[in-house]
C-alpha cells in the first residue's frame, strides 16, 4: 500500500501497529501546511477506507491534535477523485494481470 500511496506523492507518517491504520500526507506546496491529511485501513475482503481532509495549518496547541481542517471543499473533493482514479487503474491493471 505504501508504494501506491507514493506513486500519488503522499509520504507516510506513520502506521499504527494496533489498527494497521496508515496515516499519510500531502503538502500542497512547499511548506508543510497546508496539506492534504489520508487516513487509509486495509479490510479483511481486501477493501480500503479512506478518510481524507486538508490541514490548513498546524495544530496550534502543543499535545494538540485540532486543527483547521477542511472535509467537503471543492480542493478535497478533486484530490479524493484523483485518488480513487488512481486506484481504480491500480485495480483493472491488476485484474488484467491474473
Amino acid at each position: 500500500m505504501e508504494t501506491i500511496i507514493k506513486s500519488l506523492r503522499y509520504q507516510l507518517l506513520e502506521r499504527n501497529p494496533i489498527t494497521g491504520e496508515f496515516n499519510f500526507v500531502r503538502p500542497l506546496g512547499q511548506s508543510a501546511y497546508p496539506r492534504f491529511h489520508l487516513y487509509l485501513t486495509s479490510q479483511a475482503d481486501k477493501t480500503i477506507n479512506c478518510s481524507l481532509h486538508l490541514d490548513q495549518k498546524k495544530p496550534s496547541y502543543q499535545g494538540s491534535t485540532a486543527h483547521s481542517g477542511d472535509y467537503d471543499s471543492e480542493l478535497v473533493i478533486e484530490e479524493a477523485k484523483r485518488i480513487e482514479a488512481f486506484f481504480n487503474k491500480s485495480a483493472q491493471k491488476n485484474a488484467k494481470q491474473q
